[in-house]
């Protein structure tokens, strides 16, 4: 259980790429990726995952053509209203972390009303980033505090790391411990950049469509294998340098 991390964070991509392979249109690869994230929430939450936060739509894909982000939105919706009683039976706790005002009204109503029923929960913390870009979050937090400095209520010097934490979208969810990209690119996307500064990074060439709970596992298998120094020297942990 030590090597398990706390929070897994998961870059989905490729479900483009996927459905175009096999003669379809992008939508078809978006369907079928849902399928795999209900498969994989479960999977992380059988085996006490304390957190999943899955990247399910970016600020910047707010670009692509309006017929396929109304499909996500739909998409969206649907899962979110089939999937409460699963997610409340899980005992999961739902967050959503972005631009949430970006978002259709239905859409909105849906994760507030998730929210708010699963806020009680007691078990892994599910958080879907939607309209999410990193740099946005950080630019917020940002003014939150200026906004307090200004105001008089916060002294400038007394502004830490913990400030910065307690300012982001992420505010009680702990760092991600291992970040995972399917679908073959070797970068981060503007995703936690904050929060992932020493987590585990694991790139998969399997498109999301194709990334199996036995894909997942594998993940977690190179994890448990890393020595993770934090800066220090060999065999401390974490927890020995937070003491």
């Amino acid at each position: 259980m030590e090597k398990l991390p706390r929070h897994v964070a998961i870059i989905m991509d490729g479900n483009g790429r996927w459905a175009k392979k096999r003669n379809h249109n992008r939508t078809f690869g978006h369907a079928r990726g849902v399928e795999r994230a209900r498969e994989v929430i479960r999977a992380c939450a059988d085996r006490d995952i304390e957190a999943l936060t899955l990247y399910t739509f970016s600020t910047e894909n707010w670009q692509r053509p309006s017929l396929e982000v109304n499909f996500l939105m739909k998409l969206l919706h649907r899962y979110l209203a089939n999937e409460t009683e699963e997610i409340i039976t899980k005992n999961l706790r739902f967050h959503a972390i972005g631009c949430i005002d970006m978002l259709p009204k239905n859409v909105r109503e849906e994760l507030a009303r998730l929210t708010k029923a699963t806020e009680k929960n007691t078990g892994m913390i599910l958080q879907l980033a939607l309209s999410y870009g990193s740099r946005r979050e950080l630019t917020d937090a940002v003014k939150k505090i200026a906004a307090q400095a200004a105001s008089g209520k916060l002294d400038p010097s007394k502004i830490d790391e913990a400030l910065i934490d307690q300012s982001l979208y992420t505010n009680g969810t702990p760092d991600p411990d291992l970040l995972i990209r399917t679908g073959g690119d070797h970068r981060v996307s503007n995703f936690l950049l904050w929060q992932i500064a020493y987590a585990e990074l694991y790139f998969t060439d399997t498109c999301w469509p194709d990334f199996t709970v036995e894909h997942l596992q594998e993940a977690l298998d190179v994890f448990a294998g890393r020595e993770r120094r934090f800066g220090g020297v060999e065999g401390t942990s974490q927890r020995e340098l937070s003491k």
